[in-house]
């Protein structure tokens, strides 16, 4: 077997607020063929503080885990796995800290998304493991901090809602130790259709032919309906719904309730879970749902798939965003070209790879949609459209990285902006915003001048910039912008030297 035909193996490892799961898949003919499936119930939601941050306790189990899971994919390279972190991970005030272990302890980096990335990446899980048509379809999924709502056809979500509700926040809010009772549950279901009064308007008025439930709650609630004889396998009715929760009303402790199956850690989570599918079967006025196998990290599988077949989801994002805010492609054309050039030189001393090259794209293609409300600060414009739009197919960390490199194309260099990032993206985005405020000084006259010949040198003292004797000259306008632009950069600390 040649290396064209060999299977491509590729990882998703999904680090929920209740359990950590990882799947790793050979690709066959277009088809994932799973290899290995592990899951861990390690409860980082429960591990969180009054204050917001994660105990030690919780993060010792966390990075027990994930140095298992390191073992199994140990050998696999790091284009071949993705690893996200979900709602809990989102919140967590330390969070940042306890990454830099994490990392450390699978040997890959861990992204944290946002909830409607989780949410888009569900839907893609489910859709690809169902026979779906151009029907349209709800999907829920209640996570243990957070609850997704899709309302997509085919392969496309079409609405999406990451709600603040899960089975672990819900169980230990309303049902502490276990405890059940008729007002507790009452008031559990009352605060997640408190939550779900928001999208309900919206989304029935959109409406949708099928129901369709994904992962750990969900799952679990069909596998006990249907073995109580409640339901039909792999569905759960609205008639089901309520004799298991009468059924566990009746018997007042978690613990007195003895399922086939189900671990303690898992029923120590179920009540809050069933309390959120209930809402939703309330407010939504669902009938019955139907339970998919596809989930996040199904979803992860083919969305990086996408990325490795050059059908990447943040290329599209990109490209949406530049059209909605008419950006002038030519000008984006002669940026990236020099970015290329400028990239070329100091890859290999600034350890830069083909993901930063992306990231210079995208902030070249994006960079003036500021444009779009003022001229004056449109960088800033720019940036804040970038920071607090929903960019599907980035992580939080990658979104922060662009709606930064933007903020700083011109004028002062944004230091204090690069400091709330992770001490590992510090450096990197300080050096691709230089590279980014490079390529603008040279292209500001929107002019086709031919090739700049700018070449560049990086030394332990400073960044040197030559340019062929008498070029500045001829172009004195950029002479003085180039001049201002080492002003700005020595401010920064950033010394610029030119010959």
């Amino acid at each position: 077997m040649n290396k064209q035909d060999s299977p491509t193996i590729l990882a998703a490892i999904d680090l929920g607020s209740n359990s950590f799961h990882m799947v790793i898949s050979r690709l066959r003919d277009d088809h994932f063929q799973v290899v290995d499936k592990l899951r861990e119930m390690v409860q980082l939601r429960a591990g969180l503080d009054a204050q917001g941050c994660l105990s030690e306790v919780a993060q010792d189990r966390a990075i027990a885990c994930l140095e298992r899971f390191g073992q199994r994919i140990k050998e696999l390279p790091k284009e071949s796995v993705r690893v996200v972190g979900t709602n809990t991970l989102r919140i967590a005030k330390n969070s940042d800290s306890f990454l830099h272990k994490a990392n450390k302890a699978l040997g890959h980096s861990i992204e944290i998304i946002t909830g409607e990335e989780e949410a888009r990446l569900i839907y893609l899980g489910v859709a690809q493991t169902l026979s779906f048509d151009d029907s349209r379809r709800l999907v829920i999924d209640i996570g243990g901090g957070s609850t997704e709502l899709i309302i997509g056809e085919n392969f496309v979500g079409l609405e999406r809602k990451s709600l603040e509700m899960g089975c672990v926040s819900y169980s230990k809010r309303f049902f502490p130790n276990g405890e059940l009772s008729a007002l507790r549950m009452k008031l559990a279901i009352i605060a997640a259709g408190t939550h779900l009064r928001s999208i309900q308007k919206k989304y029935r008025d959109i409406g949708w032919s099928e129901a369709i439930g994904a992962s750990g709650t969900i799952r679990c609630v069909a596998h006990i309906v249907r073995d109580k004889g409640w339901c039909g396998d792999g569905t759960i009715t609205l008639e089901a719904l309520n004799k298991l929760i009468e059924y566990m009303v009746d018997q007042k402790q978690m613990k007195a309730i003895l399922l086939e199956g189900m671990t303690a850690e898992r029923s120590s989570v179920l009540p809050g879970g069933i309390a959120i599918l209930k809402a939703v079967f309330n407010q939504l006025k669902i009938d019955k749902i139907i339970v998919s196998n596809g989930a996040l990290r199904e979803g992860l599988l083919y969305d990086l798939l996408g990325r490795i077949n050059h059908d990447d989801e943040r290329e599209r994002t990109v490209q949406t965003l530049a059209r909605r805010y008419h950006v002038d492609e030519v000008q984006s054309v002669r940026i990236i070209l020099m970015l290329d050039n400028l990239f070329e030189q100091v890859a290999e001393t600034w350890h830069l790879n083909e993901k930063h090259r992306h990231s210079l794209h995208w902030a070249a293609k994006l960079h003036e949609i500021g444009l779009s409300i003022s001229h004056d600060h449109y960088q800033k414009h720019s940036y804040y459209l970038l920071a607090h739009s929903h960019l599907p197919g980035f992580s939080r960390e990658e979104q922060g990285v662009l709606a930064i490199m933007v903020r700083g194309q011109r004028r002062a260099f944004p230091k204090k902006h690069i400091k709330t990032l992770p001490l590992s993206s510090q450096l990197l985005t300080q050096r691709l915003t230089v590279l980014l405020r490079l390529a603008m000084v040279f292209n500001r006259g929107r002019s086709v001048v031919g090739s700049i010949p700018l070449t560049v040198n990086d030394t332990p003292k400073e960044l040197q910039l030559f340019l062929p004797e008498g070029w500045l000259t001829a172009h004195p306008l950029t002479e003085a912008d180039l001049q201002q632009e080492m002003n700005y950069l020595e401010d920064a600390g950033i010394p610029i030297a030119l010959s």
